[in-house]
């Protein structure tokens, strides 16, 4: 009895060793596997194959192209110029260099450069000194405006609000270009040649050609000329059957006869 008892706690003990040292080489096995992933090629750690996986290559990216900004308009302005607000002052002209810097466009902002660019503009298409409130004016400023919407889209392309303030410009201008074409053609001409606008005959007809319109405007053309045709005929068969043509008929049938 006492032998049973002592051979079933033999046998307990070196199972549960076994079981430990099943553990720790598992435990052995995933390290190297999880090891052999993080460092180098790659090795597949199925039992029986440790075949490596062919090596990653890193090609190098494509240059990209740089975008071509269109030169801007504000480009032929110096540097060294005067601000609109100190350009008439006399004490200006004659102060020390420091101060020149500090009134001239180096150190301007972007709207005192648009400010003097829009006021070279008008001086090229104004009646006279005093002409502000001119259709050329008008145009001048209008096209400035516009100018200068298009790049600030060039760089910043989702800007909505400002797109739709640039397209409301463009049809402004527009009508104005085409009342002053219709009013003084040669004023229209000399804007359009000063300010470099090419003015473009809008078109007659502005509806989208759909499938659906086309088949329906081929159906209008031949009801239409159905409609004449039936016209035409009975244009034919009044003038037939008026008293005019029977009398007429008569004297041809008598002269015939005589």
């Amino acid at each position: 009895m006492f032998t049973s008892i002592a051979l079933r706690a033999a046998l307990k003990s070196s199972a549960g060793v076994l079981r430990e040292s099943g553990a720790l080489c598992s435990a052995v096995s995933v390290k190297t596997c999880s090891s052999a992933f993080l460092s180098g090629p790659r090795v597949s750690c199925v039992a029986g194959s440790f075949a490596a996986q062919p090596p990653v290559r890193h090609y190098a990216r494509a240059a990209k192209k740089k975008k071509t900004v269109p030169e801007s308009q504000l480009s032929d302005l110096p540097p060294t110029m005067l601000k609109m607000d100190y350009a008439a002052v006399p004490l200006a002209q004659t102060t020390d260099d420091i101060v020149k810097r500090l009134l001239s466009l180096e150190l301007g902002c972007h709207s005192d450069k648009l400010q003097l660019k829009q006021e070279q503009m008008i001086a090229k298409v104004q009646r006279d000194e005093n002409d502000r409130n001119s259709v050329e004016v008008k145009v001048a400023i209008l096209t400035t405006r516009i100018r200068n919407f298009q790049e600030h889209l060039q760089k910043h392309r989702k800007d909505k609000a400002n797109k739709r303030r640039m397209l409301m410009a463009i049809d402004k201008r527009k009508k104005l270009l085409k009342h002053l074409r219709l009013v003084r053609y040669d004023a229209f001409e000399k804007v359009c040649e000063q300010l470099g606008i090419t003015y473009t005959f809008p078109p007659e007809y502005y509806r989208r050609a759909t499938r659906r319109w086309l088949a329906k405007k081929a159906f209008c053309i031949k009801v239409f000329k159905e409609v004449q045709k039936q016209k035409a005929e009975q244009r034919l068969k009044m003038r037939k059957n008026s008293p005019a043509a029977e009398t007429k008929a008569a004297q041809t049938n008598a002269a015939e006869s005589q």
